[in-house]
Parts: C-alpha cells; structure tokens; sequence
C-alpha cells in the first residue's frame, strides 16, 4: 500500500471516530475496507452528505472504477451501558439464517429465545450444523450475514439477557 493511500485511510479512520461512525465499508475496484470499531461513542449528528463527499473525493483520487457511496446508515449502538451476550460461532464455515432458502429466518431482531433454542445454521463440509442460544433473552442484532464465511469465535448474534 503507497504512502498516499495510508494517509487516505488514516484520514478516513479519522473522519469516521470524530462523527461516531461504527462501521463503514469502501468498495473502489478489487479493493474492499471494512473499518468497525469495537466500542462506538454515542454519535454526534454528522452530515450524510459530508460522508458522501469524503468517499467521492477519496475514490476520485484514485481508481475510475469506484462503487456507489455508502448510503446507508449505520446500524443502532446498544448503550454502552448495556451489556449483551455474543452468541459467538463455534467452527469455521457458512452462516446461514434459515433451514432452506426463500424459508422463514431462524430468529430476527426483537425475538426472545430461550436456552437451547435454534438461531442459525452454520454448514461446514457439507454437514449443517444447527447452532443453539446459550442464554435466554431479546435479539438485539444479527451480526452475521446470511451465507457470510465465519471463523471460530467470530460473533454471530446479540442478545440482551433476561
């Protein structure tokens, strides 16, 4: 990576933590950076059009092949208060949100689940594996994307205990 595209990112990185942006993804040709940050601040406003103008700007200095600017919002931050529970992945393989496609998800945000209670599938060499809550309480987000690559340990839900 030049010197240059460094610079870019570190601006970027600092754009993102001083408008309390959790996590953004910048797609510009074969190049893909997804910056999360593990522990969000409560956001100041920040204006989308700011966000888009950065992105245009960084992505005009480079490559001509360049994705839409990100326009969607960032996902809700629990209160930092909060304490969740990452139902986390216990192998390496592919998530999956329901049993089939086009079939009803396991869960979505806002269900309760109980201890034992079936969240997702994760297929690994071709076996599926039914991964199952271990604690009871509300989904608060689903972490995972449906047919995402998930390693061991990787966080695949939130949930709010009871």
């Amino acid at each position: 990576m030049e010197e240059k595209d460094l610079q870019e990112l570190r601006d970027l990185v600092g754009f993102l933590k001083d408008n309390g942006i959790a996590e953004f993804d910048l797609h510009r040709g074969e190049q893909h950076v997804r910056i999360k940050f593990a522990q969000a601040a409560v956001a100041p406003a920040f204006d989308a059009a700011q966000l888009q103008h950065f992105a245009a700007a960084s992505a005009a200095a480079h490559a001509p092949a360049v994705a839409a600017p990100v326009t969607h919002a960032p996902a809700p931050v629990a209160a930092p208060e909060e304490k969740l529970h990452e139902v986390k992945s216990p192998i390496v393989g592919t998530f999956y949100e329901s049993s089939a496609p086009g079939a009803a998800a396991f869960v979505k945000v806002g269900d309760i689940v109980e201890v034992g209670q079936v969240l997702c599938i994760v297929e690994a060499m071709k076996l599926m594996n039914e991964i199952e809550s271990d604690v009871a309480g509300e989904v608060v987000k689903i972490i995972a994307k449906n047919g995402q690559a998930v390693e061991y340990g990787l966080p695949l839900f939130a949930v709010r205990p009871r």
